[in-house]
């Protein structure tokens, strides 16, 4: 794969030349004329839902979480440190992949993704650091390397990020891109879940007021890498084999992670219910891409409908509560990436 270069003056930015990958732009920025309308669309949104952490209160968390039971603070950790070390890394490898982009509109969308990732990492940091005891903070942050179930979980996805470093094939580019859009499209939602639960009992409001604003980032990302995949499906060698292949291989370490560190009836997440939802958010992530579905729609089901409210996934005109002052708002969802049945 060529990195895009910076200085090309003898580059055509013309439409008409102008592709995802393999293009001879000058690389100027030029967002008025564009061949991706949808990447400007994206773009506006994601600035549109810009937020800072430092403005969620989380004071009654700290009281909270030491009513929460035992095995409960052990998952909030625990999902604390794999959500910490997946924006980690995300943040890391988004400017490799963003390299070989050569539409600008893409491009820009993929650097506004970059920061609002790094801010996520400061989101769940800022929760460690406030409502953790200082003498256990250290361990949760570097949990994703003393346990092996985490450490297996986040080694899948990072590994197949350094392939492509290590060779920089197209084959593996491909393979990145697809681990992107799988890390986004899957791996947090489960995590996120459990945080919904929280605050169904009132618990913890202040992380999963918090959490619902990183979570409508996160579907903007989703629908970046729908669009980059459904692209790289005609530019790039690939197999549809491999595709499952790697879908089932998250599916199931995603399973096993949640069972392992939520485990079963906590807050009314079962083994049963994290089965049925990740293998949903899979299906639904292969049809979005143009893909049949890997499980059947007996099996993989969403049985999280009723916490619904407590996300920020249900639309355009939906009316949430304001975190920055203390009325009321309509955030002003995109229709392009609202709600789980469009992603």
């Amino acid at each position: 794969m060529l990195t895009n270069p910076i200085f090309n003056p003898e580059g055509d930015d013309s439409i008409q030349s102008r592709f995802v990958w393999g293009g001879n732009v000058t690389n100027l920025m030029q967002l008025n004329d564009v061949r991706y309308s949808w990447a400007n669309a994206l773009y506006n949104q994601m600035r549109e839902n810009f937020w800072i952490p430092q403005k969620i209160d989380v004071t009654q968390d700290v009281t909270d979480y030491q009513n929460l039971l035992p095995d409960e603070r052990k998952a909030f950790k625990g999902i604390l440190s794999y959500l910490t070390f997946l924006d980690s890394v995300q943040t890391c490898n988004i400017p490799h992949l963003k390299s070989n982009i050569t539409a600008p509109e893409i491009a820009i969308c993929m650097t506004e993704q970059a920061s609002q990732e790094a801010m996520h990492n400061q989101s769940y940091q800022n929760i460690i650091e406030s409502v953790i005891p200082a003498d256990e903070r250290n361990d949760v942050y570097y949990f994703w390397k003393n346990d092996k179930i985490l450490l297996d979980r986040c080694a899948y996805i990072a590994k197949l990020y350094q392939a492509y470093l290590d060779d920089s094939s197209q084959e593996n580019y491909f393979i990145a891109l697809l681990a992107d859009y799988i890390l986004e499209g899957i791996y947090f939602y489960n995590g996120f879940t459990f945080f919904y639960n929280l605050a169904s009992r009132q618990l913890m409001s202040g992380s999963s007021d918090m959490f619902r604003l990183i979570n409508r980032d996160e579907l903007s990302h989703v629908r970046l890498y729908q669009k980059l995949v459904k692209e790289g499906l005609l530019y790039f060698p690939n197999s549809q084999e491999q595709i499952y292949e790697m879908f089932n291989t998250a599916v199931q370490q995603e399973i096993v992670w949640t069972n392992h560190i939520i485990g079963n009836n906590i807050l009314g997440i079962t083994s049963t219910s994290t089965e049925s939802y990740t293998k949903y958010l899979a299906n639904i992530r292969l049809k979005a891409i143009g893909l049949e579905h890997l499980y059947p729609s007996d099996v993989a089901t969403n049985p999280y409908k009723h916490l619904d409210r407590f996300s920020d996934t249900e639309g355009e005109g939906h009316t949430k509560a304001n975190f920055f002052e203390s009325g009321v708002t309509s955030y002003n969802m995109s229709s392009a990436i609202a709600g789980w049945e469009e992603i």
